[in-house]
């Protein structure tokens, strides 16, 4: 009889569990199994030294990945809700970074939202004139939720925990934009969660390399993967790009060739909607330059 449990740590050949009761132990992983990753949901045995042992990992919802070597994906987390990508006046986000982001949620299958961060910096920032700062309301009409937060003052945090109760969230961003002191800010007993999990593998979490998820005090889960997308992707392709641009979706399938790529070719249904103004042209600019890149 195997009783069910959470993946809070995945180390390799063994990690941290959490049953239903709020016990958790540390669980061998068998390679015949697979190993499981951070957020799975997995059937604990015991093996015959009397060691928890995890028998069985049950089926994922969807996997979280970062680049690994040469812009492969490499799975980290799995069954998340949401993907809080985090941006900030300082350092400003690139003209594309904020699409490349989402075209990424969108392809792993999860809730995009944006977070603002050091928003109190908003008033007195030189943004560049492409800034994709300067298009968070546009954002909010393509329908993504965006909220302002700040660790140093109004509007401080107040906007995320209605946002991650009840839900698996992670952040990401560039290097800077303050990942770390929101994590900090809604987690203050983060060391103190960091020591539990800590006592029950006897060793260090390594919480700088290591992907962890915490019990938030509003009850939802927040997965830290220190470093995750700071430096990069990986490579996607031209129907993952296209399906990252939610409001193309309701002209696909109506362009002259079944192939095209939304790139002049003629009877293109998404750039006649461009031309007609019913898709955004920076939108589109932004979907032409990634998919340039890509084949690049």
């Amino acid at each position: 009889m195997s009783d069910r449990g959470l993946v809070l740590v995945s180390h390799g050949s063994h990690g941290v569990v959490e049953f239903q009761g709020g016990d958790r132990i540390d669980c061998l992983f068998r390679r015949s199994v697979g190993r499981p990753l951070c957020g799975d949901r997995v059937e604990i045995g015991q093996a015959e030294n009397q060691s928890a042992v995890v028998t069985a990992i049950e089926p994922r919802r969807n996997e979280f990945v970062r680049a690994g070597a040469r812009g492969r994906k490499q799975a980290i987390a799995a069954n998340l809700d949401q993907v809080l990508i985090v941006v900030a006046p300082t350092p400003e986000p690139s003209r594309d970074l904020v699409e490349r982001y989402l075209v990424a949620v969108h392809s792993l299958g999860i809730r995009p939202i944006l977070v603002l961060n050091k928003a109190e910096c908003m008033a007195a920032a030189e943004l560049s004139p492409d800034s994709p700062l300067r298009r968070l309301e546009e954002y909010r009409e393509l329908g993504y939720p965006v909220l302002a937060t700040s660790c140093k003052g109004a509007p401080g945090i107040t906007a995320l925990p209605p946002t991650l109760e009840a839900t698996t969230s992670i952040l990401v961003g560039q290097s800077g934009v303050g990942k770390s002191s929101l994590a900090n800010a809604l987690l203050p007993d983060l060391d103190l969660q960091t020591g539990a999990l800590s006592r029950v593998t006897g060793k260090g979490t390594h919480t700088t390399t290591t992907t962890v998820m915490y019990t938030l005090p509003c009850g939802g889960r927040l997965i830290d993967s220190p470093g995750v997308w700071e430096y990069g992707l990986w490579t996607m392709n031209q129907r993952e790009l296209a399906g990252g641009f939610p409001e193309f979706e309701a002209y696909e399938g109506n362009c002259r060739f079944n192939d095209c790529c939304h790139a002049g070719e003629p009877g293109c249904a998404i750039r006649d909607a461009v031309d007609a103004g019913e898709i955004r042209q920076w939108r589109y600019q932004s979907y032409a330059r990634l998919l340039e890149q890509a084949a690049s």
